[in-house]
Order: C-alpha cells, then sequence, then structure tokens
C-alpha cells in the first residue's frame, strides 16, 4: 500500500470499526462529509479502502445543496429496492413508484399498478433526500398515475422535464426480482476438520436442513440481501471465530453494499429469517409443516424456572434462545430525540415511551470484568421520518463515542426484545401521542386506558389503547385512569402472577390508589368512563388462565407460483399482509383473515389448507371445528384479542401526525370528521390508499 499524505493519515481513524470515504479533488484526497456517506453516481469510480470507499469525479451532494435533477425507480413489495435510471418516459413501467428529484421538488409518480408498500417507501425516500441532503427545505408532492388529470401543473412540469408523455411500458413483476434475490441464495461450509481451516462452496437453493453438520460452522449467502453464519454445537473454537471473519470478507469480495448485515445463528436457536431459506425445517419434539404439531400436553407447556443470569454465560444456547445477555441489572442511559438531537431523559422518567417520539436507550454491563454496551434504537411508530432518521444517525454518533463497541438493536414499537423488558424492570409503559417537552412530562388527558401484558419483570410491557370498551381483552389485565380515580380492571383469563406484575406497573403509571375491578363486576362508574358497554374479546378461550395451547399465525401466498403456508412466530398486528391471506389457530376457531389484496386462488386454497391442517393435526383436533372468515378492516374483537394493543387504524394511517399534517393539509381529526366520500377524494388526490 502506497504511503498517505500527513493529511490523509491525520484524518484516517484506525481504531473505530466503521466508513471512511474520501473523494479526489485536484489529484488530493478529500474526506467527504458524514452526513454525504451512501450518496454515489453511476458515471464514476470509486476506490475501496477496507470498509469505506473514496469517490472520484462528481462533486458529492451537500445540504442545502438544490442543483439536482435526477430520476428514481422504486420497486419491490417486501425487498424494496431504489436506483436512479434515465430520466426519460422509457425508464417509467405502471407497477412502480418513481421519484423526479429537482432540489427544491420531489415528485412522486406512481405507477396505476404500483403496490401501496411500493408507495409508501417511495415517499419515505423522498422525505429522507429532503431532510437529510436539503436541510429539511423542499417540498414533495404527488401524482397519481391513474388519474394524472388531477395534477396538471405536476404533469406539465415532468413533460417539460421528460418530453411529451409516451405510453407506459406494462409492469415487471416483483415476483421475478425476488426470484432472481432466492436463486441467489448459497451454503459454504468452514470447517478444520483436516487439519486447516477451509470455506467450501456446498449448495445453492433448495437448501435442506441435513446439510448442515453439528461439527463444523456454515454461511448462508442470501444474494447480498443478507448474510447468516450458522455455528453447530460441536464445532471447534477456531471454527466459530474465523467464520464471522470470513462472513465479513463476503462482503468485500463480492462487492456488496457496506450496509448488508450479517447475523450470527446457535445451533437449535435460529431465528424464523434463517430457517425460511430452508425448503423444510423442523425441531425434536416440535413443528413438522403445517399439518403435524406439538401435541396437545407439550404445546405451550414452559417449565417455570427463576431466572439465573448465570446462567446466561455458562450456557450460551440459552442466552441466544431467550435473547438476554443478563438479567437487566446494568446501567440504563436514555435519550429522547427532539429537535432531531439527543436530549437525556430523566431517570424518573426511564421506560416511558411516546409512540411518536424516537429514543436511545445504553445498556451497560459486566463480563469477567469487561463492560459491554448494548444500544436500542426505539422508534414509535407515529414518530415522524425526520426523528427516524436522526435516531440512526444518534446511534451511529453515540455508537463512536464508544469506539464502535455497542451492539445497535434497532427495535420498532411493539416489537420490543425480552430483554429491553428486563432492563426497565417489567416496567415498560408506551403512550399515546408525542413528548412535546425535553424533560418528556407526560400530557394529561382527562381518560387514558393501558393494557398490561407478562407475568414478572423479564417479560411485562405495557401500551396505550383507545379509552373505549372494545379494547378489553379477558386474557389481560387493564388500568383505566380518569382525573378522579384509578380502576385496575382483571380479566377472567389473566393468572396471579399476571395481576402481581400489573399492580407493579400501575403505580409508575398513576399513584392514586387503585380501585380493583374483576370482569362480570364493574361499575357503572367504570363502563361511562370508557363511554359506554360494548363487545369486546371476551371468548372463553381467553378466559382460561392455565392455556394448553398457543396461537399460531401462518402467511398463505401463491406469489412463487404455488401455495405456500409458512408460519411466523412471536407475531403482531404488522405481521398481518394486505396482499395475502392469513390463517391464526386459536385452538377453538380457525380464523381466515383476507387481505385486501389477496387474489382468489389464496383465498379458495387457505379454506381447503384450513381444513386440511385441522384433519392432520396429531391432537386429533375435532374436525368441525368453525372455520371462520374475516376480512381486513372488518375484524371482531375475538379475532383483535389476539393481539396486543390492535389498531384499527394501521393500515390506513401510517403516516405520522406532522406527515398527516403537510400532506393534506388538516389534522387527522379534522380529515376524520370527513365524510368517507371526501376522504377518498383527498387520498386518491395524494396518491393515497
Amino acid at each position: 500500500m502506497p504511503d498517505l499524505t500527513t493529511d490523509v493519515s491525520k484524518s484516517l481513524n484506525k481504531t473505530t470499526p466503521g466508513i471512511q470515504i474520501w473523494r479526489i479533488e485536484k489529484m488530493l484526497m478529500v474526506p467527504v462529509p458524514q452526513k454525504s456517506y451512501g450518496n454515489f453516481y453511476e458515471g464514476d469510480c470509486y476506490i475501496l479502502f477496507a470498509q469505506g470507499g473514496v469517490a472520484t469525479g462528481m462533486k458529492h451532494v451537500e445540504t442545502n445543496t438544490f442543483d439536482v435533477k435526477r430520476l428514481i425507480h422504486v420497486k419491490g413489495r417486501k425487498n424494496v429496492c431504489a436506483g436512479e435510471v434515465e430520466m426519460n418516459w422509457k425508464s417509467f413501467n405502471t407497477g412502480d413508484a418513481f421519484l423526479l428529484d429537482l432540489g427544491k421538488l420531489i415528485v412522486q409518480w406512481n405507477g396505476p399498478l404500483s403496490h401501496r408498500m411500493e408507495r409508501l417507501k417511495a415517499m419515505q425516500l423522498a422525505k429522507d433526500i429532503r431532510d437529510r441532503e436539503r436541510g429539511g427545505r423542499g417540498q414533495v408532492a404527488v401524482i397519481d398515475g391513474n388519474d394524472e388529470a388531477a395534477s396538471p401543473q405536476l404533469m406539465k412540469l415532468m413533460k417539460h422535464l421528460l418530453g411529451e408523455r409516451r405510453e407506459i411500458q406494462p409492469p415487471i413483476p416483483d415476483q421475478v426480482v425476488e426470484q432472481h434475490q432466492r436463486a441467489a441464495v448459497k451454503l459454504y461450509r468452514v470447517t478444520d476438520s483436516e487439519g486447516s481451516l477451509v470455506v467450501q462452496e456446498m449448495a445453492i437453493r433448495p437448501l435442506t436442513q441435513d446439510l448442515l453438520s453439528s461439527d463444523d460452522c456454515y454461511i448462508v449467502d442470501q444474494g447480498g440481501i443478507k448474510i447468516f453464519v450458522w455455528k453447530g454445537k460441536r464445532s471447534s473454537q477456531q471454527e466459530r471465530q474465523s467464520s464471522l471473519t470470513r462472513a465479513m470478507g463476503f462482503i468485500e469480495a463480492k462487492g456488496y453494499s457496506g450496509t448488508v448485515n450479517i447475523e450470527s445463528e446457535n445451533e437449535g436457536a435460529e431465528s424464523a429469517l434463517f430457517k425460511q431459506l430452508f425448503q423444510k425445517w423442523t425441531v425434536k419434539g416440535q413443528t413438522v409443516g403445517m399439518g403435524a404439531t406439538h401435541n396437545i400436553g407439550k404445546i405451550a407447556k414452559v417449565e417455570q424456572v427463576k431466572f439465573d443470569a448465570v446462567n446466561m454465560h455458562a450456557q450460551p444456547e440459552l442466552a441466544a434462545r431467550e435473547r438476554m445477555v443478563d438479567d437487566g441489572s446494568g446501567e440504563v442511559e436514555e435519550w429522547v430525540i427532539h429537535d432531531l438531537e439527543l436530549v437525556p431523559v430523566e431517570k424518573r422518567w426511564h421506560g416511558h415511551f411516546y409512540s411518536g417520539n424516537c429514543y436511545l436507550v445504553l445498556y451497560t454491563y459486566t463480563v469477567s470484568n469487561k463492560l459491554h454496551h448494548i444500544l436500542y434504537i426505539w422508534q414509535g411508530n407515529r414518530a415522524s421520518q425526520g426523528d427516524i432518521t436522526a435516531s440512526a444517525y444518534q446511534a451511529v454518533s453515540l455508537d463512536q463515542q464508544y469506539n464502535g463497541e455497542p451492539v445497535q438493536v434497532r427495535v420498532t414499537m411493539g416489537n420490543e426484545p425480552q430483554h429491553m423488558l428486563a432492563i426497565f424492570n417489567g416496567k415498560l409503559v408506551v403512550f399515546e401521542g408525542t413528548s412535546t417537552s425535553a424533560d418528556n412530562v407526560e400530557p394529561a388527558p382527562p381518560v387514558r386506558f393501558f393494557q398490561i401484558r407478562g407475568k414478572n419483570d423479564f417479560n411485562t410491557k405495557t401500551v396505550e389503547v383507545p379509552a373505549r370498551s372494545a379494547s378489553l381483552n379477558s386474557n389481560d389485565v387493564f388500568v383505566l385512569k380518569t382525573s378522579d380515580c384509578c380502576f385496575l380492571w382483571y380479566g377472567k383469563g389473566c393468572s396471579g402472577d399476571e395481576r402481581e406484575a400489573a399492580k407493579c406497573v400501575a403505580n409508575t403509571i398513576s399513584k392514586r390508589d387503585k380501585q380493583n375491578v374483576y370482569e362480570g363486576q364493574e361499575p357503572a362508574s367504570f363502563w361511562v368512563s370508557l363511554g359506554g358497554k360494548a363487545p369486546y374479546a371476551d371468548s372463553k378461550r381467553l378466559q382460561q388462565e392455565h392455556e394448553t395451547v398457543v396461537p399460531r399465525l401462518f402467511e398463505c401466498s401463491n406469489q412463487t407460483g404455488r401455495f405456500v403456508a409458512t408460519e411466523i412466530v412471536d407475531f403482531s398486528q404488522a405481521d398481518l399482509d394486505d396482499e395475502d391471506v392469513m390463517l391464526l389457530d386459536t385452538w377453538e376457531q380457525i380464523f381466515l383473515w383476507i387481505g385486501k389484496g389477496a387474489n382468489e386462488k389464496e383465498k379458495k386454497d387457505s379454506v381447503v389448507t384450513a381444513q386440511e391442517y385441522l384433519n392432520t393435526h396429531p391432537s386429533n383436533r375435532d374436525p368441525g371445528t368453525p372455520i371462520l372468515t374475516v376480512k381486513q378492516g372488518f375484524e371482531p374483537p375475538t379475532f383483535t384479542g389476539w393481539f396486543m394493543a390492535w389498531d384499527q387504524y394501521l393500515w390506513n394511517e401510517y403516516l405520522s401526525d406532522e406527515d398527516f399534517q403537510m400532506i393534506f393539509n388538516t389534522t387527522r381529526m379534522k380529515f376524520n370528521a370527513m365524510p368517507e366520500w371526501k376522504q377518498k377524494n383527498l387520498k386518491k388526490a395524494k396518491g393515497l390508499f
């Protein structure tokens, strides 16, 4: 390697892992501002240095620079990708979304046949460009490709830049792209069985589980989407250490993006993402396909043992399975994103999150007299895109302060890992709304309603839900806080442990004396506070304190050309795909949830699959078990009760309050008060459906 100049040596960070980028300017290396990282141009060449790059040629886009003209193509339903294409009508097709970036104005054109997720991702990308590269200055406008006449000024601008409007090409099926990605999956074996360490290519997709040996380690390359490192129980120390190093080498050797993730998998504790890469995956004593599962004596029977943090280090496979590095008794620091900056949160407010904010939580613990760090990046489902982007930037900055040592964990609201619940001693509370002040003082609406789920300090969390009777669930505990009193409502299906855990959390929500209310014995004032009594999730299964089964959710889809049912573990409402049919097994009933975009064949095949699922169940399920069909947007409480903190506006209101105001020029409350026909016309005009 040639000697570096003094100026370059000073700017080179040799201690902290990460990326550094320089551009060649007048034959000299000039550091690129970190805010411009990730902006590369097709017409230029780049020199990669370690995990970074040196740009040549074109000047990088700087914040507040508006001299830009480019067309960006956004494609993909689940694995959305974006790339710059030629600025003419030939680049367009009816099945995708496109962004015409003009610096001060970004025009989003939605193809008539584009998927909702493509339109949403295109909108997020447009706002990300505006916020990252333009300092928040600029506007985002939307054209509905199905009704271009509704946006005459924008179409006039596009015709001026792209020429006269020509016929748009038909869509390219997303399945073609997804099939190509699946075909790129390869399995490599890392072994030292013959004395020296070697990496051998073993197979391409379809992969089978029997290719994995407990004596070795393996690398699964998902075609540049993700890289997995699987460690067998009897693999050597050298194999375990080298497999991760070799996986990192794949990124450089194959020219993958520096953003490609490497995920470590321990035998027996594999993630669902890893297992779905294999044609068939079985676990001893657990599940064999759709039709053979636990017997009724084994399903959901969890041995209750006292948590011992020492076991997590003595038995790493236990730590991997439980996702727990310790018992959560380490040091906790917390910050909230406020005006795109980090603001410390007072200790008394630790664990109190708002759905409209983003938070960083740094957890520090000690193992063998050495400090370790975990950085949780918690993002509320109502947070603005600006705050979400800022949380990622601030996480990088905080990571650098600790020399790149923290393990970073991005957490979306509703998917908090068990360890994150443990560090707050089971008192994590998610409030609705936005914290408007840096000291995190909660606003005080007249009535607040909280759903509590969990049995101990390691798995309890609390979420604010709409203050109405329909939010109740016989399987959980709820806190109803009013200006006059505080009720603690116990469902018939909650256990003694759940009641005790709920009492501890209730004290963090309100210091008032609690009035215990048992299901079926509610006073009139309780129902009055909730706006009157109404149906809620109160089936007999939910009222059983000692459950013998747990609900299971399957996604039924024929996108690959054949009908496939895939189980989703630890499911939430966000896992319901509106393009597919979902099967929810609650033992006493089978629900078929029909997404708005599901095709007729999926609907038909799912009914047959549900019946076969019952007929082949090893526990001799009653073939007459009711099979209920539920349409998206019309879910009864008997269905929503199996999902924590069900949000009836999830599919219609995926925008934050801030972005909603910007797009519709009105508040969400005023919008909901409009007639339905007017709401539809507004959504259509903005390209949001």
